[in-house]
């Protein structure tokens, strides 16, 4: 039996090869996406507080620039590795094209464990990788924002560097920055308000009652704790939490206005006491109408895709399906809403936030819902259509559907 395939690069390359057969565009085309367009690979040498110098190692890969400048997070991660970044990278591109937003794809990382870190470190740690990919980011070139392990502080470091290096004040650098060094509002709860978005629609082709559903949910750092608000707001019962340190089970369902407050203070769902306590894997066991995997990549693998008890997955996390796993799902009439469209609120929202920067007019936390809405829903409409039109599963028809747009901008450019 052929084992399952894990590395992340190799499962991004088959999507896109697929979808080029389906759309049956020239082999060019599938040539320049499987890989980035440029990769850099950079050492950063940071003086830690003992006065030692370590050597950390950075990665930044920008995928294509055919419809318009890259853009993609920056994890501080010890597992960060070549294939993960340009994996994420070329989901990035993809990502962007579903949603119409006129950005190519990025990502970068650095091979850390930030935890083990002071802040004074983590912060010459952060200036020292933009000085490194200086040469190959910028406003109208890429634009990185926060991922794993990086929030709105790093961000604002990143900046002022990258202004230091500049000679002048550049908000557009980079996205998901504090609202107060020209960050937009709503970017923090933007991914997970869009998958709670994804997920509603889905319902509603599925003839689905959202105040009858019940939600599970993988992992509850900032998109899984946004989507639980969010879909909690729109009347679905959250039951099950799961977080790398354990699990929370309540049929009746979970305040989680009680969760967010408790794992702020705790850093986990493990123990909050108005909750059965359930193992990491149990989450994959329970019934619930919609489940949300917001953790890392293959979590759900074909062992679980052939057990899982669920109607709807809404995927918050990149990659989280393996391609064997998606053909199962598929078969037994799960309903999957792919990452490129269901986690693209984030990316949608640092659009409008270098939109912000750039005019240096800044909207409502209503305009930016508002906005950000009206996309999402026609995406997913288009992607639900292109699906039904090709009788493919809803992650082809949304490859299809990015691709479509990506072929045309390096047609008309020449490239193919």
């Amino acid at each position: 039996m052929k084992s399952e395939c894990l590395n992340p690069l190799t499962n991004a390359q088959k999507e896109i090869e697929n979808a080029c057969k389906l759309l049956k565009v020239s082999d060019s085309a599938y040539q320049i996406l499987k890989e980035p367009i440029r990769f850099l690979e950079v050492s950063i040498p940071v003086r830690m507080d003992d006065g030692t110098i370590r050597i950390f190692k950075g990665y930044r890969a920008q995928h294509n620039d055919a419809v318009g400048p890259t853009k993609g997070g920056i994890r501080f991660h010890q597992d960060v590795n070549i294939d993960e970044v340009k994996a994420l990278s070329i989901w990035m591109s993809f990502k962007c094209s579903v949603v119409g937003i006129p950005f190519g794809g990025a990502k970068g990382g650095v091979i850390v464990d930030p935890n083990t870190l002071s802040k004074s470190e983590l912060e010459r740690l952060s200036r020292g990788y933009i000085r490194e990919i200086y040469s190959i980011v910028g406003p109208d070139k890429d634009i990185p924002a926060p991922d794993v392990n990086t929030n709105e502080q790093i961000m604002a470091w990143m900046m002022d560097e990258y202004s230091k290096l500049s000679g002048k004040n550049s908000p557009g650098i980079i996205t998901g920055k504090p609202i107060i060094c020209g960050g937009s509002l709503g970017r923090t709860q933007a991914t997970g308000y869009g998958v709670a978005l994804m997920a509603y629609e889905a319902t509603k082709y599925l003839n689905l009652d959202i105040k009858n559903c019940t939600v599970s949910i993988q992992g509850f750092g900032n998109v899984g704790s946004y989507s639980a608000l969010n879909l909690h707001k729109l009347g679905a019962k959250i039951i099950a939490v799961s977080d790398s340190k354990g699990g929370i089970y309540k049929e009746g369902g979970i305040d989680i206005n009680a969760l967010i407050e408790y794992v702020k203070e705790n850093g986990s769902v493990a123990g909050f006491d108005d909750a059965e306590q359930i193992t990491n894997d149990k989450i994959f066991e329970l019934e619930a109408d919609i489940f949300v995997p917001a953790a890392l990549e293959n979590q759900i693998t074909t062992d679980i895709a052939r057990s899982i008890k669920t109607k709807i997955i809404c995927e918050g996390a990149n990659g989280p399906t393996t391609p064997e796993a998606d053909k199962i799902l598929y078969e037994r009439g799960i309903f999957v809403v792919p990452d490129i469209l269901a986690n693209a609120g984030g990316v949608t929202v640092s659009y409008f936030e270098w939109v912000q920067n750039l005019d240096n007019y800044y909207w409502t936390l209503e305009e930016v819902e508002d906005r950000q809405r009206m996309i999402m829903i026609e995406a997913f409409k288009k992607v639900y259509e292109t699906s039904n039109d090709y009788k493919v599963d809803m992650r082809t028809g949304a490859y299809i559907t990015s691709l479509n747009r990506i072929y045309k901008a390096m047609e008309m450019r020449g490239w193919v």
